[in-house]
């Protein structure tokens, strides 16, 4: 049998030019899509990742401080930029300004005090103001330029302390404890200079000035209580200090420095993350290199706080 004849090869079927141009069409569509829902897709993820709440938005944030100079601050700030709030410092030179500065809101938020003499001042001015986050508590020291221990202090001798009543009693105590003087009644937390009982004790005077100033009397007085602020600032050290205080005295709660806010601000959450920032460990880390740094860390609840505060406050009615 004979082979089959081979089959001549099929041509090859002409490629449509009709479906090469809606092929081109369809990717030329794509690509115009693509630009821009691709773009679309990435801002939303963007914003997906971002906290809720705005926080692409600048909370600003006016602090009131008294020791503006000091490194701390500008590492506190920094941090809070990290987190969206723009903190402008406020520097105040005493300690009568910033509490009026706060209630008529030239300030948001203001750090100078503890709870006593925040208590002090809404008691006796009516301003609402709160605690709303603590710092520290300083153990309050005695300084002298003349003598080097409290027993070197003579008959007689001249004390300063501050002339305001609500950093008073503090001292008062500490002189008591120390020796120096003593009361015409009990040695409680209702003492004042009128109660000091001059025949009995071994200070002949106790002078109140401006806290300011208490430094800078030290070159004319025996002794002298120097609130931290200036101490540093005139650069009073372990070798002017000749008596300090137990700072964790359980009685003390009530010295707890804090930052203070209007009333109506107490919930604010971008004023609490500034208190809070205080304790960062990159801010904490600045303040205890300072050489003459002696306070205590105080991360009190804002419940304990009111809770003093009121407690304060009816000392002062």
């Amino acid at each position: 049998m004979s082979a089959p004849t081979p089959q001549p090869a099929r041509p090859e079927k002409p490629k449509s030019r009709v479906g090469l141009w809606v092929t081109i069409a369809i990717v030329a569509v794509l690509a115009v899509i693509a630009a821009f829902v691709v773009p679309k897709l990435a801002q939303s993820s963007d914003a997906d990742a971002k906290p809720a709440g705005g926080s692409e938005e600048v909370t600003k944030v006016k602090l009131g401080v008294n020791d503006i100079a000091e490194a701390h601050w500008e590492v506190l700030v920094d941090l809070a930029a990290e987190e969206n709030i723009e903190v402008e410092l406020v520097s105040f030179t005493d300690y009568t300004t910033p509490n009026p500065a706060l209630a008529s809101g030239d300030i948001d938020i203001n750090k100078f005090q503890h709870v006593r003499y925040l208590a002090q001042h809404v008691a006796t001015q009516g301003d609402d103001l709160v605690p709303i986050g603590s710092t520290e508590i300083f153990p309050i020291s005695i300084f002298s330029k003349q003598w080097s221990s409290i027993d070197e202090v003579p008959e007689g001798g001249e004390v300063t302390i501050s002339n305001n009543p609500a950093n008073q009693v503090r001292p008062l105590l500490a002189l008591y404890n120390a020796g120096l003087i003593k009361f015409k009644g009990e040695a409680d937390w209702n003492v004042t200079i009128d109660d000091i009982d001059y025949e009995a004790s071994k200070l002949g005077k106790v002078t109140p000035i401006d806290p300011s100033q208490t430094a800078a009397s030290l070159d004319s007085v025996d002794i002298a209580f120097v609130d931290t602020p200036f101490q540093l600032a005139a650069g009073l050290g372990e070798k002017e200090t000749i008596y300090r205080e137990d700072a964790n005295r359980s009685d003390l709660q009530q010295y707890v420095n804090v930052f203070a806010v209007r009333g109506e601000d107490r919930d604010n959450e971008a004023l609490k993350r500034v208190a809070a920032l205080y304790h960062a460990p990159e801010v904490q880390a600045v303040i205890n290199e300072h050489p003459e740094y002696d306070g205590v860390e105080k991360d009190e609840t804002q419940e304990e706080l009111l809770k003093v505060l009121a407690e304060q406050i009816k000392e002062f009615e």
